[in-house]
């Protein structure tokens, strides 16, 4: 368990520490960490007990939920300020996140984090100054920042996501934009908005995870490509995840569309999986 984190609770968690709790249980191992470590804990009657410290059961406890300790009760990693962002489990360990219900990260077949792995090493990382457009919870950074990046930049436009990575155990620790020799730095800002004001040629690689066309188009427009074009180095790669959200429902292909805006701002293109991998020409 982290420990400025405290437990986070799953539906899978909270039933097993009943069930000991019936049962007659000595111990229970677990993971209050979301996997990233197992524990042992000593179920009792009215409450659950790690070491010296004790916590109640949980009065609510719902499926596809994570719930934090804030203090007084288990509470959802949940908010509402416009649109419910929430932290999910998944069966991987490494939680995703919703908007509204919508999913972030896949995780049908594949957990989120490893996923970013794959992705990240399309960019080859090692010494290279990587912007990385839509930090969601942190895992294309922490990934980056492993296999040696030289530096990060991140930015996340939501609040509320920011406020999520916080209780994650599996996202990365940053520092504040302008800290001096920080391998990953995070900033709250609409990167449509901010790269006009970063310099030309700053980055070696970018890292593009936009939320699906229909959520947030601008992401997707030829300014857009033009100006992450600008801000990255002759032969810089780009990995741009499209995914094909809307190809069975309207027949409308959007990585083709995005292939070809990015090569009409000077990127040579090729798929990659669920997206495309450009080299800036």
């Amino acid at each position: 368990m982290h420990p400025d984190i405290g437990p986070l609770l799953t539906l899978d968690v909270h039933q097993a520490l009943l069930a000991a709790r019936d049962a007659g249980a000595l111990g229970l191992q677990c993971s209050l960490d979301l996997g990233r470590s197992r524990v042992t804990l000593k179920p009792e009657a009215d409450h659950w007990r790690l070491g010296e410290r004790t916590w109640p059961y949980a009065g609510t406890c719902k499926a596809r939920t994570i719930y934090r300790w804030d203090g007084s009760a288990f509470d959802a990693l949940a908010r509402y300020s416009g649109a419910l962002v929430k932290l999910v489990p998944t069966e991987w360990g490494a939680p995703t996140f919703e908007i509204d219900g919508i999913k972030m990260l896949p995780t049908a077949r594949t957990c989120p984090y490893a996923d970013a792995q794959r992705k990240v090493t399309l960019v080859r990382p090692t010494g290279k100054r990587i912007l990385d457009t839509c930090g969601g919870l942190g895992y294309f950074a922490d990934c980056a920042v492993r296999a040696g990046a030289a530096s990060v930049s991140s930015f996340e436009k939501n609040p509320d996501v920011i406020w999520l990575r916080g209780f994650n155990p599996w996202s990365p620790a940053h520092a504040p934009p302008g800290t001096v020799g920080a391998s990953l730095t995070l900033t709250q800002a609409d990167i449509v908005r901010e790269i006009d004001h970063l310099p030309d040629a700053a980055f070696d690689a970018v890292l593009h995870d936009p939320p699906r066309f229909g959520i947030a188009g601008e992401l997707y427009a030829q300014s857009f490509y033009d100006q992450l074009a600008r801000v990255l180095a002759p032969r810089g790669r780009l990995f741009h995840y499209t995914g094909t959200p809307n190809r069975i429902t309207s027949g409308r292909d959007v990585p083709r569309e995005v292939s070809r805006r990015l090569e009409r701002a000077g990127f040579r293109v090729q798929p990659a999986g669920d997206g495309l991998l450009g080299e800036r020409l």
